[in-house]
């Protein structure tokens, strides 16, 4: 391991809380090297490496590396001052380290520079739909949801969540998680998609669940959804 890499852990580790870790273990089933570090700190660790050699950190990945130094990694390639294509590239290294929910839709939500690039991104995140592992395919539905649920984008969006079919729960709901923003952001819009989809039952009923719970939604829209639900 790198010096650098090594002072990082030791930074990481000094931030841990015993009893978050407990809470946050809980959140996130299967992944045993957690810390229990509160993402505000750690972002704010990111934003003070990404002012030095941030390049060699990402070069050299921790061995057997904590849930966070992941998602540290994560937010690196987001927050890092660089050209679109090199970020891009460094997303591509980082998307297959990824195997839980909490690192793929933290490292997802900090790619803010999609907004700038939306073409560019649009165009990177298609493969990624069709991949046989499931974090791959949640990684580009929450790109999604995160960055391109927009006038522009929506019916795209909706035309292409409607073609996924990867079995996996996670990215079932985050399917369902993306057709339930759509509703919220283009009710109409997406009740003419709803009313017409073909997604599998389970992420079709999950979406409209979400869009019940929802705050910003009419209790007259949330019984039309409940008509809806497909027994």
């Amino acid at each position: 391991m790198i010096e650098r890499r090594r002072r990082l852990r030791e930074k990481v580790e000094a931030l841990a809380e015993p009893e978050f870790q407990k809470f946050s273990a809980s959140l996130i089933p299967g992944v045993t090297r957690l810390l229990g570090v509160r993402l505000p700190v750690l972002r704010n660790l990111a934003r003070e490496e990404a002012r030095g050699d941030w390049r060699e950190l990402l070069e050299h990945p921790a061995q057997e590396p904590y849930a966070e130094e992941v998602m540290l990694d994560g937010m690196l390639t987001g927050l890092a001052r660089m050209e679109p294509e090199e970020r891009l590239e460094w997303v591509r290294r980082f998307v297959p380290r990824m195997d839980n929910w909490a690192v793929c839709d933290t490292f997802c939500a900090g790619l803010k520079f999609s907004k700038r690039h939306p073409e560019m991104v649009w165009d990177f995140i298609q493969p990624y739909l069709g991949h046989p592992d499931a974090w791959h395919v949640r990684f580009a539905v929450v790109m999604m949801l995160d960055h391109f649920i927009t006038e522009d984008y929506v019916e795209r969006v909706l035309e292409l969540l409607d073609g996924v079919r990867h079995g996996d729960y996670y990215v079932s709901m985050a399917v369902a998680w993306a057709v339930s923003v759509c509703y919220v952001k283009f009710p109409a819009l997406t009740l003419r998609y709803l009313r017409r989809s073909s997604l599998p039952d389970f992420p079709y009923n999950k979406a409209l669940q979400k869009i019940i719970e929802s705050l910003r939604v009419s209790p007259e829209d949330k019984e039309l959804m409940r008509s809806m639900k497909r027994r």
